[in-house]
């Protein structure tokens, strides 16, 4: 199939990743080309070129524009980006556009394309997005979501489809049978305020355990109030790590701290860790618990240091055969790609006819939790 990915715009889809939808979207793009599919991904400029890159713009995230007016440069730039590429996709020849982008526009346009689109939507509705889709009267959009607490979010906004579970690289994420012999927790993720690693910092104290920290520096304000202060021989950054490095540190650890400050629609993070074979200790918010269960992961009341350290020191005591065992099941990109080509196949069958197409249900999209 000819299929065109629409990625966001605000970092390059390229390792070292700067969060989940960087790592989803290349992940997809990397495996579809894998099975021989003719895969156009549309991109930022910096982004890998082995994914069949075509740059529509140059990062937009705040700290890549550097001027002082960086907001309003960030926003006409991915605007008049994706203007350009509804415009040009109308066009083009693919059979299936797959819009992995957080914008309005590629919604709010995809009536003006004769090409099918799915639109993966990753976070909660903000304004800008809800608008496009609220707007989206194209017979041949689809949306689905990354959780079911995701798609509950959405459900009164737009009819969502199915849920289909992001997927993970069980092979680079290769499982551990053993922590370290020196023993530490690990917390991996952008450190921005709604992640929340200053909770973690706080429960790896509390619990007594060394934490050592992966990511990139994403808001240096927030790291340089919250995070520095705390940071020590206990509390070890070791910055933003290559995925063969970081499957390395989150093998060796004990438990991964999982702290988000908001609905956390998916938490690709927690599903590396499973597959390292490493269990999760997590503020139960968001969809957490459709990624572990009682056999892998431990969940805390939300923005509680005390009970994330009682969490931590419980899911040291569970088996990581387990853990593993459930992102096999679970967070397989395998899994992933089978049913988005499923579902690519079904909406190419009948690009123009939506009354055509059978509701998709929610067994045949969602990897089962």
């Amino acid at each position: 199939m000819r299929i065109a990915i629409i990625a966001h715009l605000k970092h390059p889809i390229r390792e070292p990743f700067a969060g989940g939808l960087e790592t989803h979207t290349h992940l997809l793009a990397r495996g579809l080309r894998k099975r021989d599919h003719d895969v156009t991904v549309f991109a930022s400029t910096r982004s890998d070129k082995t994914l069949g890159l075509e740059a529509i713009c140059d990062e937009t995230a705040l700290e890549e524009v550097g001027v002082a007016e960086a907001t309003d440069v960030a926003f006409f730039r991915e605007h008049h980006a994706y203007l350009r590429l509804m415009t040009d996709l109308a066009s083009r020849d693919f059979d299936v556009i797959h819009n992995n982008a957080l914008h309005y526009l590629p919604v709010a346009m995809a009536d003006t394309v004769a090409t099918p689109m799915v639109t993966t939507l990753h976070t909660p509705p903000f304004c800008w997005l809800e608008s496009g889709v609220r707007l989206c009267r194209s017979p041949r959009a689809t949306f689905v979501a990354v959780s079911e607490a995701l798609r509950q979010l959405w459900k009164p906004i737009a009819p969502i489809e199915g849920v289909v579970l992001n997927g993970i690289d069980l092979d680079r994420f290769a499982f551990q049978a053993e922590p370290d012999p020196e023993p530490y927790l690990v917390w991996s993720g952008r450190i921005v305020p709604e992640k929340g690693l200053h909770f973690a910092m706080d429960a790896a104290r509390i619990a007594g355990a060394q934490l050592r920290i992966a990511g990139p520096i994403s808001n240096p304000e927030y790291f340089a109030a919250e995070i520095a202060p705390r940071l020590g021989p206990n509390a070890v950054h070791l910055g933003h790590l290559e995925h063969g490095r970081l499957a390395e540190v989150i093998g060796g650890a004990r438990a991964l701290l999982f702290t988000p400050c908001w609905e956390e629609p998916y938490g690709l993070v927690a599903a590396e860790s499973l597959a390292c074979g490493t269990p999760v200790a997590a503020f139960a918010r968001g969809a957490i618990a459709e990624i572990v269960d009682q056999n892998c992961g431990v969940l805390a009341r939300p923005d509680d240091a005390e009970s994330l350290a009682a969490a931590a020191i419980a899911a040291q005591r569970l088996d990581r055969r387990a853990c593993r065992d459930r992102a096999e099941r679970h967070c397989d990109v395998d899994v992933m790609i089978d049913i988005y080509e499923r579902l690519y196949r079904r909406l190419a069958a009948a690009p123009g006819r939506a009354e055509a197409r059978t509701p998709i249900a929610r067994s045949d999209l969602a990897l089962a939790v």
